[in-house]
């Protein structure tokens, strides 16, 4: 894998297709039985337009760019008080690397910003969710110190 150092900056009005283009990344594994994968595409797509028009507060996207300027993924960083101690913490709502692009460093280097802003934005942890057979994510997650934190379970009502 190649280190990249990517400029990382916040995303512009002009970023919001490629944005939007990267949601369907998040459902390119197998996913739980009773997920449809257009249903789970269009929702992921739903609320990133949502904060890309709306720019909530605690919200915000950042686009990363290689060294030829040319935007090879987003990251998506949240604001959320912890459950259990009402920290803030900065939960990491969306994180895609460009296809043809995996591999190269981009998905660390964008990780590694996320834990610097959150630092200094005094963020006690970080969080962020995963489908369990999103095995590249899961990888990267790890070899990055994630651990499994809280597990969500889910059943289909009939």
């Amino acid at each position: 894998m190649d280190t990249a150092s990517p400029v990382i900056r916040l995303a512009r009005a002009d970023d919001d297709a490629f944005i939007l283009d990267l949601c369907g990344r998040f459902v390119e594994c197998e996913l739980p039985a009773w997920r449809k994968r257009h249903e789970c595409a269009n929702g992921i797509r739903d609320d990133v337009q949502r904060h890309l028009e709306e720019e909530p507060a605690g919200s915000h996207l950042f686009v990363a760019e290689d060294d030829d300027g040319h935007s090879v993924g987003f990251l998506h960083l949240q604001t959320v008080t912890d459950h259990f101690t009402q920290a803030q913490n900065c939960h990491i709502a969306d994180l895609a690397v460009a296809p043809g692009q995996d591999g190269k460093g981009f998905g660390s280097a964008l990780l590694a910003f996320a834990e610097a802003w959150a630092k200094e934005h005094r963020c006690r942890h970080m969080t962020l969710a995963v489908f369990p057979a999103n095995a590249r994510a899961i990888g990267l997650y790890q070899h990055h110190g994630y651990g499994t934190d809280l597990l969500r379970m889910a059943k289909l009502v009939k």
